[in-house]
């Protein structure tokens, strides 16, 4: 949905002026959960849920920030000392703006409408979203271009270091080079990419158990200190390790003894999902995409056993999924413990997928879930605005190997 007219409008009536918009977008992982962090791959896709962001300068050095979704506004002077985190979501727009400051972008004034679309708390990186299309206005408001990898990993930043949530690339990057029609692999180490198109006639279901997770809460980061005590004991053995992707599977077999059984099954999920990732962009490159539901099948149960990141309702959701008919793969996606899942889905079988997963669902759980049919959409732009460039351009590595 095309959110440009209404929100121009209701930015005039609240700072009495005209904007510009941006819009960055949320995500679905295909495949390839909790190894961005460890150096691995990816392989998720943009979704046509949206973050926006309408923005115009102000001439008092201040943000002004107002969020509709939440009925809440900030306001910092960028001459002053950013203020601590709050633990709410005025954290995400500030902490992009100090990260930007620190790396020496001079920021002018602005007022910021934000307006949301991607669910909350559903494993579909509202977060990067809002980063993303926060970071555009900003620096558009204060003269700047900047690549979009480069963009990624300032929003990164963001969320590492004001946040405190310990997260990977995948969000960032995927929010700004997603393009319509394509998964995108990623080597989040080299951060070299390769578009993949998904095949026609196949649509992207999103399940939302509505059950909520927060990353930003202890487990995620438990999970990345586990992953890390891994690669420090490893490391003493083959000292070239500088991460879980550099770790075979017969290397950690062979080497389990050293390992608590915990810091172990954290390992062998990382190892295995960056094989899974790799299979699968080879199965979707090749029009394969009926291999693919193993590879799905075998990600959601190393997820639930070995990282322990799942739960009853993500378990029953799959379930449900691949009892329906033109279903090629489900899983769950995001950082887990709550959430949605991903499920592959051939359109003509979408509408019966959607009622009979529904009711299984509620009938289960006395939850009604929320079901969203998904392509492949872009990465973040400008928008309403044809006759101007965008802060950003479109500058990265892409790799023509998987």
């Amino acid at each position: 949905m095309n959110h440009s007219g209404d929100l121009q409008a209701k930015f005039q009536a609240l700072f009495g002026t005209t904007p510009k918009v941006y819009r960055a977008p949320g995500r679905v992982n295909l495949i390839g959960e909790h190894t961005d962090y460890n150096d691995g791959f990816v392989l998720p896709a943009a979704i046509g849920f949206s973050c926006w962001v309408a923005f115009a300068p102000r001439e008092d050095n201040k943000l002004v920030i107002h969020a509709e979704s939440f009925s809440d506004s900030v306001e910092i002077h960028l001459n002053h000392p950013m203020p601590a985190p709050l633990g709410k979501w005025s954290d995400y727009p500030l902490g992009v703006a100090s990260v930007l400051q620190q790396d020496g972008y001079a920021l002018h004034g602005a007022s910021l409408l934000i307006r949301g679309d991607v669910p909350l708390g559903a494993g579909l990186s509202s977060s990067a979203a809002l980063e993303v299309s926060t970071g555009l206005a900003l620096l558009d408001n204060s003269g700047y271009q900047v690549d979009r990898t480069r963009l990624s990993l300032l929003c990164q930043r963001a969320e590492n270091e004001f946040v405190g949530a310990r997260c990977g690339i995948m969000d960032q990057f995927i929010a700004c080079h997603g393009q319509a029609g394509h998964g995108l692999m990623l080597d989040c180490r080299s951060l070299d990419f390769r578009l993949i198109p998904i095949p026609s006639g196949v649509n992207l279901v999103i399940c939302n158990t509505m059950v909520k997770h927060e990353h930003s809460s202890g487990e995620y980061n438990k999970r990345r200190a586990e992953c890390e005590e891994g690669v420090r004991v490893l490391a003493k053995v083959f000292p070239g390790i500088r991460a879980l992707r550099d770790v075979t599977l017969a290397q950690l077999e062979q080497n389990r003894y050293r390992l608590p059984m915990v810091v172990y099954k954290r390992c062998r999920h990382v190892i295995t999902e960056n094989d899974r990732v790799c299979a699968a962009a080879l199965s979707l490159q090749n029009a394969g995409i009926q291999s693919l539901g193993k590879l799905m099948a075998d990600s959601h149960r190393s997820l639930r056993d070995d990282y322990e990141v799942s739960c009853a309702e993500l378990d029953l959701m799959v379930e449900l999924a691949c009892q329906q008919k033109g279903v090629f793969g489900a899983r769950m996606t995001g950082g887990g413990f709550g959430g949605c899942t991903i499920n592959l889905v051939s359109a003509e079988c979408t509408a019966e997928f959607q009622r009979d997963v529904a009711a299984g669902y509620y009938s289960a759980t006395r939850k009604r879930p929320e079901i969203y049919v998904c392509q492949a959409a872009q990465g973040a732009e400008m928008i309403g605005s044809p006759d101007r460039r965008p802060a950003i351009n479109s500058a990265a590595k892409v790799s023509s190997e998987v």
